[in-house]
């Protein structure tokens, strides 16, 4: 075992600082030196956006103790800031520990000397988006760990743009927090004196309405889904968490009379004990949404992820009665679409429109953000980022944000959120059921529609788990290795330009020329293709994983699946290849 592990592990037993509860979960780890290691091998990093973990006790852990270090290093800095009277804005999720961990976090801040107003039940990721510029607050916290496994959980940092830390606040937060070097530098006080001080505040059903109501803002034609409403029917489903009540809501509010909830997966439940993963990407994880939507012979099928930023959709098809799944690609396509056109149609289209879109996103955006004659913008990997630009395009005034949107199912319209919204999502696919409805279409029509007009585009993604401190440097390994020696022909086609976001380059292999990039600094790697087609790999920044993005353009469905498949072919075996190599 790693001598310095050993020592913390020690330490955590020896210390009157932690809980009976922790020791003992620590005591029954006696002898097994592998997972002790792992728990205490390093500290838990506070990344670019916050902690993101495994729940347990350690060093390397979410629990209480890490929470409290990394909210004393965000105290320190929104000191620094002078931010405290403007305050914290706190949310959480349906995970185990969340409302433990979202407590601790405004006590934390209240011993600090900084307000906090902290939701009264669990809510929506974009919601607290939403409610740190409502409320005209310095920062935002919000406890998730989105769509990983039950074991896991998190703690996101918004700023007072409503969007996660971006630079320069999330290094200087990160350098904060790593200034806290002991549990002693930890300020806490309980909770009736922060109530008594008027430093801890709680907040609800006032927040809920301004929100829903700034959602509903974004419909183009309510007037349509009055005429349609009560021809389609949806099938959703909160996977245990966040969702059930701002969907249902909407919903209802906007006229949506056939909506049915999958029963088991209705309540809050952080051991999501109906799937294994809560996870709209993951297919086992629409087995009892679509064993009801057959049922019900429903026209939609909806999932949300836990904190309610993600959307799986699938729909059914009128011709075979089969359910179709859509990516986040697709479903963010036809909501642009939708959007551009009618906007235009309306006269409500800004004449300097953006659409923001990261670098792994599907490459369709970029016919149809010429066919309506508005910008592209193109960002790193990470909502926040499609965040930030909100922020820039009003302070440069160089563009309207009209929609954002990432492949792994999230998505905006509007700028009352700085985050990805599966509510607004939820609203939008279910007011293009109506329109096309009402055309005698169903959404799937409109996305053959899509592709017969810009071409068959289609997109997949490979995620390389690697855990502990083996699988980080094997990661790092790899992407070495592949800085070393760039590939010059993927898929059958040669690479025409290879894009290292750590090093700020673009080369051309052919002829040698470099040009700078203009993104920030990020350990990412891009393939540029001859045939139109890119792949990309990078770290995830909040699990232990890398992550291989693929798209293609092909002439049919057909020509694009085996296009698909030679380059996801060759990629995988040149990353894997990489693994094997450093085993």
């Amino acid at each position: 075992m790693n001598q310095e592990a050993k020592i913390r592990y020690q330490e955590w037993l020896d210390s009157p600082y932690f809980d009976r509860e922790t020791k003992e979960e620590l005591r029954a780890l006696s002898g097994n030196e592998s997972e002790i290691e792992d728990r205490f091998y390093k500290k838990l990093e506070f990344g670019t956006g916050g902690l993101r973990g495994i729940i347990g006790a350690g060093t390397n852990r979410m629990n209480l103790y890490t929470v409290r270090l990394a909210t004393q290093g965000l105290a320190n800095y929104i000191l620094a800031q002078n931010g405290q009277d403007k305050g914290v804005a706190i949310a959480y999720d349906s995970r185990r520990m969340s409302p433990e961990f979202s407590r601790e976090a405004a006590l934390c801040l209240n011993a600090n000397g900084i307000r906090t107003y902290r939701f009264d039940s669990l809510r929506p990721t974009p919601e607290l988006s939403f409610a740190v510029r409502a409320l005209g607050c310095i920062a935002g916290i919000v406890i998730t760990a989105s769509h990983n496994p039950a074991e896991y959980n998190g703690y996101k940092v918004y700023w007072e743009d409503g969007a996660q830390i971006t630079p320069p606040h999330d290094r200087n937060i990160l350098c904060e927090v790593g200034k806290v070097a002991g549990h002693d530098q930890v300020k806490m006080m309980d909770e009736e004196t922060a109530r008594a001080a008027g430093l801890y505040r709680i907040i609800g059903q006032e927040l809920d309405d301004a929100y829903i109501a700034q959602v509903k803002a974004q419909s183009i034609h309510p007037e349509v889904i009055r005429q349609q409403a009560d021809k389609i029917r949806i099938v959703y489903t909160p996977l245990h968490g966040t969702g059930n009540l701002p969907v249902r809501r909407i919903l209802r509010e906007l006229g949506f009379c056939h909506v049915s909830v999958v029963p088991e997966q209705e309540k809050p439940d952080g051991r999501f004990p109906t799937v294994s993963c809560p996870n709209p990407e993951d297919p086992k994880a629409w087995e009892l949404a679509l064993a009801q939507a057959k049922r019900e012979q429903a026209d939609l099928v909806l999932a949300t992820d836990p904190d309610a930023d993600r959307l799986g959709v699938w729909c059914r098809d009128d011709r075979t009665g089969d359910y179709i799944p859509f990516t986040g690609n697709m479903s963010g396509m036809l909501i642009a679409e939708y959007l551009l056109r009618e906007r235009a149609a309306t006269g409500t289209l800004p004449e300097n429109a953006a659409l923001v879109e990261t670098i792994v996103t599907t490459d369709m955006a970029k016919p149809l953000a010429r066919d309506y004659g508005v910008a592209l913008v193109e960002v790193l990997t990470g909502f926040k980022y499609i965040g930030e630009q909100i922020r820039l395009f009003e302070e440069t005034k160089a563009h309207r944000f009209v929609f954002g949107l990432e492949e792994s199912y999230g998505c905006l319209a509007g700028t009352y959120a700085r985050d990805k919204d599966a509510v607004v999502a939820v609203m939008m696919l279910a007011e293009l059921a109506a329109f096309y409805r009402a055309q005698g279409k169903s959404i799937r029509d409109a996305m053959q529609d899509l592709y017969k007009k810009y071409g068959y585009y289609k997109e997949d993604l490979t995620s390389v788990t690697l855990k502990g401190r083996d699988g980080s440097e094997k990661i790092r390994g790899i992407m070495h290795s592949l800085r070393e020696k760039p590939e010059i022909c993927l898929g059958g086609s040669r690479v025409s330009a290879f894009r290292d976001y750590r090093e700020r380059t673009r080369t051309e292999p052919v002829t040698g020329k470099k040009t700078a990039l203009t993104l920030p600094l990020s350990d990412v790697l891009y393939y540029e293709l001859e045939d139109g087609a890119w792949c990309c790999v990078r770290p995830s920044g909040t699990e232990p994983k890398i992550k291989l993005y693929y798209g293609v353009k092909g002439t049919s469905q057909e020509d694009a699946d085996e296009r698909l498949q030679r380059l996801k072919t060759d990629m995988e075996d040149l990353v894997f290849g990489q693994y094997c190599q450093l085993e």
